[in-house]
């Protein structure tokens, strides 16, 4: 017999009919199937949230401290006439605009994850994936932005935007005395690091794992055109972060930075909620594997807890056996005692 829906698996293998046909091992099925379709949103999914509101919660105080962050004014740091022929590059639009990256950084991976689940019917899987996503995409939003208002270095463009006519002008100790829009200069001070190329790396470099992870890219089979999956989404990635040089709007020391610290944070973001891709168990959560080792246990213990009564009955029996068997064998005893004391007798008459 085989249990061909694994939404129902759970249920009949804790249905007391079936336990003598899993003792005889007629029932086949792999483990990491039987809680598939069994934990939906539906049935699980509040359960869940519940359980991770702590994390919700700091979730929401990262975007907090996020818009404050935004709101903070940056270091405005010594810019002298020598130092401009490097910040001289014209003034341009952005190639990827700033709506854009949220929605290829942020929405594109929550929709392949919807997909998965809709494949999967994991909640689990579904809810460690969001999570794990948004907490990439913050906390690297987060550091990002502390260190652009710290640092407060200028872009390559900075020239046009302190001197949008051409005309420039500095005071006595050789610093920049701007008169261009005062929220264009306060952006020209934004340069390191990257925040395209950070918000790129932590949402897609998030989902590359994830994918990684899935189609099992590093199972040591050498499928090399998994690999063509997993480097897609950094590849664009990449893309985002060589249209910020190509604008003028970073130097490539900041893409680098920003890019470095998007795909750590993704990682250990990542890491927090699935296995290394490259382990046995790296398809799914930590959570996932956790209810199957409780379901297997419970499982057991449901055997167990049935074949009690017979295996009590079977000792029973066989304590009655022996006894019968050594009831018998005194018997024989006695009548064999008889029998010589009887001969003693006859022989001493006779």
């Amino acid at each position: 017999m085989r249990v061909e829906n694994p939404a129902n698996a759970s249920h009949c293998l804790s249905s007391p009919d079936l336990l003598p046909l899993i003792e005889q091992g007629n029932i086949e099925y792999k483990m990491d199937e039987v809680q598939l379709g069994s934990h939906t949103i539906r049935s699980h999914g509040l359960t869940i949230a519940r359980t991770h509101m702590h994390d919700w919660l700091i979730l929401v105080l990262l975007v907090v401290i996020w818009v404050v962050i935004l709101i903070i004014h940056p270091f405005y740091r010594f810019v002298g006439k020598d130092m401009m022929d490097d910040l001289r590059y014209p003034l341009q639009s952005n190639t990827v605009p700033v709506w854009a990256v949220p929605m290829y950084a942020v929405l594109l991976p929550m929709l392949i994850f919807i997909f998965v689940y809709i494949r999967r019917r994991d909640v689990y899987d579904l809810h460690h994936a969001v999570l794990g996503l948004l907490f990439s995409v913050l906390v690297t939003a987060v550091i990002t932005d502390s260190i652009k208002n710290a640092v407060g270095r200028p872009r390559p463009d900075f020239f046009w935007r302190c001197f949008p006519d051409g005309k420039d002008v500095y005071d006595k100790w050789g610093n920049v005395i701007c008169h261009g829009d005062k929220s264009v200069i306060r952006e020209g001070h934004k340069s390191f690091p990257s925040g395209h190329t950070s918000w790129s790396f932590a949402g897609l470099g998030f989902l590359s794992l994830y994918l990684s992870g899935k189609i099992k890219a590093f199972d040591r089979r050498g499928h090399v055109a998994k690999l063509c999956i997993v480097f897609l989404p950094l590849l664009v990635a990449s893309l985002v972060g060589i249209s910020r040089v190509d604008d003028y709007w970073h130097h490539w020391q900041d893409v680098f930075a920003g890019g470095l610290l998007g795909l750590v944070v993704a990682t250990f973001c990542y890491l927090q909620f699935y296995p290394p891709p490259y382990d046995a168990n790296g398809s799914g959560t930590y959570a996932y594997f956790r209810v199957i080792e409780e379901s297997t246990a419970n499982t057991t213990n449901t055997i167990n807890a049935a074949n009690l009564p017979n295996a009590m009955t079977g000792e029973i029996q066989i304590a009655n056996q022996q006894e019968s068997t050594d009831n018998g064998f005194m018997g024989m005893h006695l009548a064999r005692n008889s029998n010589s004391v009887l001969e003693d007798v006859e022989s001493g008459k006779s």
